[in-house]
């Protein structure tokens, strides 16, 4: 456990294997039985203690058996090789939940993640535009994923859907799109027109730093047209 004061603002990207619009945060199975993919955090603003994060990448492939509040998750963290060895350590502790409540992000995920791969250090491409619905994270070697918008299948013309979630844990609002993952490292997966969200968050040692309210003014999907 630490009190040691910190906190992430930046931007958000997932992709899984799931249909899109992501049935586990609407209390259904996962599509396929399973669920795997890679998520990112683009750290705008942060800090750890004296630690400054601003600019921080953190990047992770995934795999879980079932649901994933079922546990047994596996996890191969991904950061960039500029990332100082105080960065480092201070990524570890957070996304190992220390001195977090019960109910928060990565409290929740250092329970449910049984299996950590070896860290990789590796150079991270990262483009997000949560307006057009468009985003990529590349990490040679390892994963390449793509979101794009999702369109009418009758008109073809691009479609908008937010998940609005104002008791969440992971944002408050996210973009819904379709996402196209491949993972070549010790976490593989291969597939297109999937599930992607794309969206805001900001963290502290108490979870989300921000009421839902509070959030959408400072960061929220209208505030950032």
């Amino acid at each position: 456990m630490t009190d040691t004061k910190w906190y992430w603002k930046g931007r958000y990207i997932e992709y899984c294997s799931c249909d899109v619009g992501c049935p586990c945060e609407n209390m259904a199975p996962p599509t396929q039985g399973h669920c795997d993919g890679v998520i990112g955090f683009q750290i705008d603003e942060g800090h750890y203690g004296d630690v400054n994060m601003d600019g921080v990448m953190v990047a992770a492939t995934y795999f879980f058996p079932r649901a994933i509040h079922h546990g047994g998750g596996h996890m191969q963290p991904i950061l960039r090789p500029e990332t100082t060895e105080e960065q480092i350590a201070a990524v570890f502790a957070i996304m190992g939940g220390e001195g977090q409540p019960v109910g928060s992000m990565f409290q929740i995920f250092s329970v449910i993640v049984e299996t950590i791969h070896e860290p990789q250090f590796a150079p991270i491409e990262f483009e997000w535009d949560i307006n057009k619905r468009l985003a990529r994270i590349h990490v040679p070697d390892i994963v390449t994923a793509t979101t794009a918008p999702i369109r009418n299948p009758v008109t073809d013309e691009e479609v908008e859907v937010r998940t609005v979630l104002p008791s969440g844990w992971v944002f408050y609002e996210a973009q819904v799109a379709s996402g196209t993952a491949k993972g070549t490292g010790d976490i593989k997966f291969d597939y297109s027109q999937r599930h992607s969200s794309l969206a805001t968050f900001a963290f502290n040692n108490n979870g989300m730093a921000h009421s839902y309210e509070e959030a959408k003014e400072l960061y929220g999907l209208d505030a950032m047209r």
